[in-house]
């Protein structure tokens, strides 16, 4: 029998760690919740990259990948997209902190199960594919959230909004376009006309 383990204590933490500290928010996220939304956008891009373009992945990996993808926040923090890339040396020492905070996570677990964990959360053990649509789905969601805030009259987002668009536009990912085209023009609607 193991002794006692810190993991879930330290990731049930995500909840409390807020997304877009630096804007003004009509409705916060913080990045449980955050997960999530990765996480079913994820597996969504992987449906329909294997059911659409005849792409060999599994959409329930890509979710557990991305439930995961940001765990090692909970060490971290959430540091703001302006600072994480404000320039190229930041970026690659911030890189260099994450995986050292997946590391450190993946040792709060019992020996006997950090193996079937490693691949979750040390992000070196996905697939380039697993990454690519990992890293879609989660600029996919803060699109979607640039959208709800700007529909709720908050101006704030606008830049974030035209920057997103444009990292979507060098995606050349054939599920992301159909992701896009499908089912991103409902996130500036209202309940009353999703409702319809």
């Amino acid at each position: 029998m193991s002794s006692s383990s810190h993991f879930f204590a330290h990731l049930f933490r995500m909840k409390l760690i807020n997304r877009w500290p630096l804007m003004r928010n009509v409705t916060t996220e913080n990045v449980a919740e955050h997960s999530h939304q990765v996480a079913v956008v994820a597996h969504m891009l992987a449906t329909i990259r294997r059911e659409l373009f005849q792409g060999d992945i599994s959409p329930d990996r890509v979710a557990s990948l991305a439930l995961f993808h940001d765990a090692s926040e909970v060490l971290t923090g959430d540091l703001p997209t302006p600072v994480k890339y404000f320039n190229a040396q930041i970026a690659q020492e911030y890189k260099k902190i994450e995986q050292i905070a997946e590391q450190k996570l993946l040792a709060m677990l019992p020996a006997e199960l950090q193996p079937h964990y490693q691949n979750l959360l040390v992000s070196d053990s996905y697939s380039p594919l697993e990454k690519q649509l990992v890293k879609a789905a989660d600029t996919l969601c803060a699109y979607g959230k640039t959208l709800e805030e700007i529909s709720a009259g908050n101006h704030e987002f606008v830049l974030a909004k035209k920057r997103l668009e444009g990292m979507l536009a060098t995606y050349e990912l054939a599920e992301v376009k159909y992701f896009l085209q499908v089912f991103v023009p409902s996130f500036s609607l209202s309940l009353d006309e999703i409702s319809q």
